[in-house]
């Protein structure tokens, strides 16, 4: 089954005093990523990728629950075979991949579970400023599959091989707190402050500077990025085409559905 490029409608944006806001807009599902939400992020990151006015720009999910809860696994239950299995894990590299290289500060803004693919986005983003209420999760493991776009070399970038091993083995669900000390959260909102307000005012910092300073600084950051990327990214999509046609992944969701 060939996969397409479609955007859809349940991806919000604007543009607002310097910032760029892209929402998941999905909260009654908990915000999945479909093939069309992944489009729609690629091709908003893409178009604005060149507009002088953006020196940050900011990831979210709608509602107070989720961030982005994982692949929409309803859709994604129709593809079996080896070749779409690559098709996936290749549609969704390159639509993180448009918020990787976007040309200033990616923050994703973690308002609530940011599991399997929805920590795949998070940490695709430069960033990761979080509620008290976040969690975090390369849970992956539970449906018997690995990362597969991009997420797991940026996961070993950020916190080194053996922490990455371990998060990975064990499907850990982290709250706010611990992922900061695993070092997959850069800062959380103190829980007797307003996280919005919170938010705004670490944005301040970022509004205050020259879209071209914000532009130096984010390619500053990249630069930590390339460790060979591409043998990484192609080892990853060779892992999750085995994993992700193999019985034991299938066993494990049709147990996850009838759970």
């Amino acid at each position: 089954m060939p996969i397409q490029f479609a955007r859809t409608d349940d991806v919000r944006h604007t543009v607002d005093d310097g910032v760029l806001f892209l929402t998941i807009d999905r909260a009654e599902k908990r915000n999945p990523l479909s093939l069309g939400v992944l489009d729609s992020i690629r091709g908003i990151f893409t178009d604005a990728a060149a507009n002088p006015a953006i020196k940050v720009a900011v990831v979210t999910g709608a509602g107070s629950k989720a961030f982005a809860s994982g692949g929409d696994l309803a859709e994604l239950s129709a593809f079996r075979t080896r070749e779409e299995a690559e098709a996936i894990s290749l549609h969704g590299k390159v639509a993180l991949d448009a918020v990787r290289h976007f040309p200033v500060p990616v923050i994703a803004r973690l308002n609530g579970v940011a599991f399997g693919g929805g920590a795949e986005l998070a940490l695709a983003c430069d960033l990761r400023l979080a509620a008290t209420s976040a969690k975090f999760g390369f849970i992956h493991g539970r449906l018997c599959i690995s990362p597969s776009w991009g997420g797991g070399g940026d996961l070993v970038r950020l916190v080194g091989p053996a922490k990455a091993l371990h998060l990975m083995a064990t499907a850990a669900i982290l709250d706010a707190d611990a992922g900061l000390a695993a070092g997959v959260i850069d800062l959380v909102c103190p829980p007797t402050v307003s996280f919005d307000a919170w938010f705004h005012g670490q944005l301040d910092a970022f509004r205050g500077q020259p879209r071209q300073v914000m532009c130096a600084y984010k390619g500053i950051s990249n630069a930590s990025r390339s460790f060979d990327r591409s043998q990484a990214a192609q080892r990853e999509t060779q892992s999750f085409v085995e994993v992700w046609a193999h019985v034991d992944h299938w066993k494990a969701a049709a147990d996850r559905a009838g759970g």
